[in-house]
């Protein structure tokens, strides 16, 4: 097996694992996964599609994030309650269903050794992390499995059952 296939399979996994929790909260989007607040399910939804096209898009190919005007509601500093802060659930889903779609797309089109090109916008004192294609594309599944743990403080929260894959 190539590193490449270990890459589409990893991204592959994410993607399922992650998204089937995240759809099944879709009417608990913004139940807090503590008393004392936290990341609930629709934020991390937006931030997983702000981060992806940040890492793909700008880090790696210095092109322009699609997403920014996500900035500050998926990546600033708090996270709000209110429902109204936020694009609807489906359109975030989708958004990030889009971003996930389209990093698959780009890593279908490169080789093996495509992945060792180096990122044309890495930030400084980051190279180890975003330096290379294929940093890039592995903190891109990566990503989404940390925010598991959140997703599954939120389903407590909610009261529903643990999912158990």
């Amino acid at each position: 097996m190539q590193s490449i296939d270990l890459i589409r399979d990893n991204l592959e996994k994410s993607t399922s694992r992650v998204l089937v929790r995240i759809e099944d909260m879709s009417n608990y989007g913004t139940v807090f996964p503590t008393p004392n607040g936290g990341c609930h399910t629709l934020w991390v939804l937006g931030h997983l599609a702000y981060i992806e096209a940040l890492v793909i898009r700008v880090f790696m190919l210095a092109e322009p994030n699609p997403l920014q005007d996500w900035k500050e509601i998926f990546d600033g500093a708090e996270v709000a309650g209110d429902v109204n802060q936020y694009p609807s659930f489906n359109f975030v889903l989708t958004r990030c269903r889009e971003m996930r779609q389209s990093t698959m797309s780009l890593l279908d089109s490169l080789t093996e050794n495509d992945l060792d090109k180096k990122s044309q916008n890495a930030p400084e004192g980051f190279e180890d992390m975003f330096g290379t294609y294929r940093h890039c594309f592995q903190f891109a599944a990566d990503h989404w499995y940390m925010h598991r743990g959140q997703l599954a403080d939120a389903r407590r929260a909610a009261r529903l059952e643990r999912m158990w894959f």
